[in-house]
């Protein structure tokens, strides 16, 4: 049962994936969440997210926002970006899954996710057997206290640390962060 809540990789940020990497290896589509993962809650997007999507679309990757946000704030963040989008996707929920996999053209096996959330990017892609890379989320304090729900899924990281498939996609981290990525794990 944990397994559905446990991310095939592990990334401090999402510039620490390799994509280029994740491309030669056969993948060819990419399904993002955007508040945390891309930029803080709410953010406009940046010159970086931009120029991301622009070198996702020079390798050739197929990229769709999967968001639970309304259709006026991924047209925001997208304004720049030439990348479909899924509004209001009720994740964890399989429909908007299946919906991003259909509109890709693309098996699920062909797929990443990325997002920040395990009760919600992760566990609606595993239910639909897409990949999953977990970033640590935009705004992570050490320091903090994370909330009920951001404890929750430390456990539950934890708990599933020793699992093969948890580390199937974290050859596709960048070396240089996959420290920081380990650390940070270690205390989400």
């Amino acid at each position: 049962m944990l397994g559905l809540f446990c991310p095939q990789g592990f990334a401090p940020d999402v510039w620490a994936i390799d994509f280029a990497a994740l491309r030669r290896a056969g993948y060819e589509g990419l399904l993002f969440d955007v508040d945390n993962t891309l930029v803080p809650h709410g953010a406009d997007p940046t010159p970086e997210t931009d120029a991301l999507f622009a070198e996702l679309d020079r390798l050739g990757f197929r990229c769709l926002i999967l968001s639970d946000n309304g259709p006026d704030r991924l047209r925001r963040f997208l304004k720049n970006v030439d990348a479909d989008f899924i509004d209001n996707a009720g994740k964890p929920r399989k429909r908007g899954y299946r919906e991003a996999l259909r509109r890709l053209g693309l098996p699920p096996e062909k797929v990443v996710m990325i997002g920040d959330q395990v009760f919600t990017d992760v566990l609606g892609a595993n239910r639909c057997r897409i990949p999953t890379i977990l970033v640590r989320y935009i705004g992570w304090d050490p320091d903090a206290d994370p909330g009920k729900r951001r404890r929750a899924e430390a456990w539950i990281l934890k708990h599933t640390a020793h699992k093969p498939a948890r580390h199937r996609l974290d050859g596709f981290i960048r070396e240089e962060a996959r420290a920081d990525g380990q650390a940070a794990q270690a205390v989400l």
